[in-house]
């Protein structure tokens, strides 16, 4: 009996210490977007810009974000179901939403792991993060492909390097890639080289039963993450593509598309040094513009208004959706 009411005691603190930890959260995550917006988006440089702008490319920019929050929330939706054993749309939904808001004023987008933790209370935290992470490394892997040939067009085309070289580079990256998705889908991979080498240290434990959730991975799961991943991906290129000849006033598409995936590449590679990556966007999309023959502040206001359109509102959206009264 006194084991029993200890039992309860324990768990009634330990819901009470979640509790606790999660309203911490959204402090941290209200607190760091208000900062970020004060500090760091300026306003009239927005609207000076759309003055000068094609109105109708931006609205239709803004209505793919629509498409591109929906894809991310079918990709993240089969993330939960598969991994996390969640089928409830609207916490999902809302951890979606809610990440945003953690994560635009984090390097690297980290908030953004955490963020989406807060909307399930019952999960932890830790697996919450794992499955974050496996969600993200798709879309990754989508940028780093296609950042890596459209860089070495650049390269041959651009900076004259030899065929030959550009070549063997192609075939090499195509190897590489396809290797590694076929590890990453192969649970003797993980078994063998990750779970077979912390299964020998006791105190790590937790964290494998934690991880286990990996082993969950398989080729269905991975081609639908695949597929929605490169249709994410495709909506974001448009959509800076939409910006570029909204500020332009050309419809060079061809070569907005390729600056765009170099953008998003460098965006991807370079270290996270900056709040929300500002500044690191920013002064690729300048650079790429540049060398396709349009001007830095076409490349400057592109590359905002993407930010704008596709992070800070759906951020806000999240923060007020976070905060809202009737909160589960």
């Amino acid at each position: 009996m006194t084991y029993s009411v200890s039992n309860k005691i324990n768990n009634i603190l330990s819901g009470s210490m979640k509790g606790i930890l999660f309203n911490i959260l959204k402090i941290i995550i209200a607190a760091g977007l208000l900062g970020y917006i004060v500090l760091k988006v300026n306003f009239r440089e927005i609207t000076e810009a759309l003055k000068h702008a094609n109105l109708t490319l931006i609205a239709i920019t803004a209505g793919l974000a629509i498409v591109n929050i929906y894809l991310q929330y079918l990709k993240w939706k089969i993330t939960c179901v598969h991994l996390l054993n969640e089928n409830s749309k609207k916490k999902i939904f809302l951890s979606l939403f809610y990440g945003f808001s953690g994560g635009v004023f984090t390097p690297a987008r980290i908030g953004e792991y955490f963020g989406r933790a807060v909307a399930f209370r019952d999960k932890s935290l830790l697996k919450v993060t794992i499955a974050s992470f496996i969600d993200k490394l798709f879309p990754l892997m989508v940028v780093v492909s296609c950042g890596s040939l459209a860089s070495i067009l650049f390269l041959h085309y651009y900076y004259h390097v030899s065929v030959y070289l550009t070549g063997s580079f192609f075939i090499l990256l195509i190897v590489m890639f396809y290797l590694a998705y076929l590890f990453m889908m192969d649970p003797r991979f993980w078994n063998n080289i990750l779970f077979a080498r912390i299964s020998k240290h006791p105190k790590f434990q937790k964290f494998l039963d934690n991880l286990g959730i990996i082993k969950e991975l398989d080729q269905l799961y991975a081609t639908k993450m695949v597929m929605l991943s490169i249709g994410f991906y495709v909506c974001y290129i448009f959509q800076f593509a939409l910006l570029a000849a909204a500020f332009t006033h050309h419809t060079d598409y061809i070569h907005y598309v390729w600056a765009g995936n170099l953008i998003i590449f460098s965006k991807s590679v370079l270290p996270p040094v900056s709040l929300g990556e500002l500044g690191i966007r920013e002064g690729a999309s300048i650079f790429f513009l540049q060398q396709f023959g349009e001007t830095a502040a076409a490349g400057f206001n592109a590359s905002i208004f993407l930010f704008f359109i596709n992070v800070l509102i759906p951020s806000i959206t999240g923060f007020v959706l976070l905060f809202r009264k009737n909160d589960n």
